[in-house]
């Protein structure tokens, strides 16, 4: 019997296949069982159109056998079969697909779509195989074929006996090596958990003999091996199924089973789309942060499926980086892929479905913060932090998607509060929205800066995470309300402002002698617009701030950036009266005090005295 070549870019493209497409060798048997799934199908339309057929669901099924003792493993199924010339045309040219040509050729039907469509998923089965046979009868024929090769030196096509319609791919399993256990495509539960979790969904029983150990008949102490046929996967996914039938545990069963956390989802959404692009999807909201989550190991995305196959575990496309703790499924039949169900083309289904599903969530997300303030709180406390650095990782391009979604603890309301929430209750005179920075709302409670502002009945917000004035400042505003920081260089209050201009002026002299002492450690010294019981505070000029400056100094190899600091004396507390007497009779004293004023500043804002030693020494010479 002679040996037929492929073609030489056929050679090349199984070579391709076997060592490089796949990532992981147990793709071959999705591909296979995605192959009899089609086979099934091709009858399924032709009797669409041929009423001398009928499809009986029973009758049609796909069954996986393993046989360790000959080491080999056959994938059946009761489909359309193929010809000589559909053998020879199909798998003898490398991406040529039968059952693309098989789709263009007939009218398909709404409900069945295709899933082989690129023709090169039967070869990764010489991944794990030294030979591949092909046994085949097709549908109206009477005689049988059987295709076999061993790689990319060619195929033989010859007559054989097959008692049914239908299709036995037969695997010779490769022997193990040290890097490889090919065995285990042998192994009964190693194949039933590769079916459930690449082809659960597939919509025709997936057949195979199951060995229990079980009680004999009849005896309390002996057991014996039973072997049964059952139906492996599931065929009919819970996203395809109507809302109606489904309950809140069916729902939480299936976020159980998918593995998406280990506790319970806060929020679900079960979303059906036609149009267009087809697709349904199931997202969950978790209830709290997986202990990774904030790491460069905690990987997003969705799981995704064309007609009901598994295609990545993880679609980081499918949702952008703000929203990345959504976990869930989405399912579509017109998903474009390439030479691989892996490698998906990022066409516009895709993005497409990711723009409706980051819109969704969104609009899902609003409604919890409307009509259950509670979930939505603690929904917020578990990833809060996400959405904002969604507004500063992108340059703020993102903020008009996640603005409405950011809370923040209120000075007034003495909880969360959005910033709608904030803006529609500032009083008629108030022109920004004030926020002061800081590790925890009792550390904050505690600034002196806080103390005009308040006064002046203004709410205050507390940022407390290390990303909230990276975010506000990419935002800028918010419905035309500037941010401003209670410490910022900027911050006035009207006449307040007047007022320590002029006390500036009268005391320049002063002011400047301190700036000299206190030598590059402030930018400027200051009489302060915001102070009332407290001496002293530090204020920084320009963008970055004293609490950006500890977050940055925080980070591994961090750069050594400083904020801009200036110290703000208070004209108005007793200690500067003893700061004037100093600086017309004792310099050595003005700078004892300076120095302590500054040290004191730094604590106050939560930042380490740089010069312990001197610090104590200092406070002695007071004592003395």
């Amino acid at each position: 019997m002679a040996k037929k070549q492929f073609k030489a870019e056929s050679k090349r493209l199984l070579d391709l296949m076997v060592n490089s497409i796949y990532t992981h060798k147990e793709i071959f048997l999705r591909e296979l069982i995605s192959n009899a799934s089609d086979a099934i199908d091709k009858i399924y339309y032709k009797a669409l159109t041929d009423e001398s057929l009928t499809f009986d669901r029973d009758n049609y099924y796909i069954k996986i056998a393993a046989d360790k003792h000959n080491r080999t493993l056959k994938i059946s199924d009761t489909g359309i079969g193929m010809t000589k010339e559909e053998l020879d045309d199909n798998l003898g040219v490398i991406a040529k697909s039968g059952s693309l040509n098989f789709k263009k050729q007939n009218d398909p039907h709404d409900d069945y779509d295709i899933i082989g469509q690129f023709g090169v998923g039967f070869y990764s089965a010489f991944m794990v195989a030294d030979t591949v046979t092909v046994i085949t009868k097709a549908l109206g024929s009477e005689q049988g074929y059987e295709w076999k090769s061993t790689g990319a030196d060619g195929y033989t096509i010859q007559p054989c006996e097959k008692e049914g319609v239908g299709t036995d791919v037969i695997l010779s399993i490769k022997a193990n090596t040290d890097d490889e256990d090919y065995g285990q495509y042998l192994e009964e539960y190693k194949l039933r958990s590769f079916i459930k979790k690449y082809s659960d969904f597939i919509r025709y029983p997936i057949k195979m003999d199951i060995t229990q150990h079980r009680l004999k008949e009849g005896s309390k102490d002996e057991y014996e091996d039973v072997t049964e046929e059952q139906t492996v996967n599931s065929m009919v996914p819970i996203w395809k199924k109507n809302k109606a039938e489904l309950s809140d545990a069916d729902y939480e069963n299936f976020y159980f089973e998918r593995h998406y956390g280990f506790d319970k989802p806060l929020k679900y959404i079960h979303t059906s789309v036609d149009g267009v692009v087809s697709y349904n999807a199931i997202l969950f909201i978790p209830e709290r942060a997986p202990y990774d989550f904030y790491t460069k190991e905690y990987e997003k995305g969705l799981e995704l499926y064309a007609n009901g196959v598994l295609i990545m575990n993880r679609c980081a496309d499918l949702v952008p980086d703000y929203f990345a703790f959504v976990r869930g499924i989405v399912d579509s039949q017109d998903l474009s892929l390439n030479i691989s169900r892996e490698m998906l083309q990022h066409d516009r289904q895709l993005q497409f479905i990711a723009k409706n599903i980051k819109t969704k969530i969104k609009g899902e997300l609003e409604s919890l913060l409307k009509n259950d303030r509670e979930k939505y709180a603690l929904f917020f406390n578990a990833f809060g932090r996400q959405l904002k650095y969604g507004i500063y990782s992108d340059f703020g391009s993102n903020k008009e998607m996640l603005a409405d979604l950011l809370m923040f603890y209120s000075s007034k309301e003495k909880k969360l509060v959005t910033l709608q929430e904030y803006v529609s209750g500032m009083p008629e005179d108030q022109k920004h929205i004030y926020y002061a920075s800081g590790e925890s709302i009792e550390r904050i409670e505690k600034l002196p800066q806080l103390e005009l502002v308040s006064d002046k009945g203004y709410e205050v917000l507390y940022f407390t995470d290390d990303v909230d004035e990276f975010a506000v400042k990419m935002m800028v505003a918010y419905h035309d309300k500037a941010f401003k920081s209670v410490s910022g260089g900027d911050f006035e209050l009207d006449e307040e402002q007047n007022t320590a201009d002029a006390n500036n002026e009268d005391n320049r002299a002063l002011f400047d002698s301190i700036k000299e002492m206190l030598a590059e450690k402030v930018k400027d010294v200051r009489s302060s617009k915001r102070l009332k019981n407290y001496p002293v505070c530090l204020t920084n000029e320009g963008e970055l701030t004293i609490e950006m400056e500890k977050v940055l100094k925080s980070m591994p190899d961090s750069p050594d950036i400083k904020a801009e600091k200036v110290l703000e004396i208070n004209v108005n507390h007793a200690v500067f009266a003893a700061l004037k007497d100093a600086f017309e009779k004792d310099k050595d004293k003005l700078r004892l005090y300076s120095e302590l004023l500054y040290s004191q500043a730094l604590l106050i804002c939560g930042l380490p005295v740089e010069d312990p030693m001197a610090f104590t020494n200092n406070i002695c010479k007071i004592m003395r």
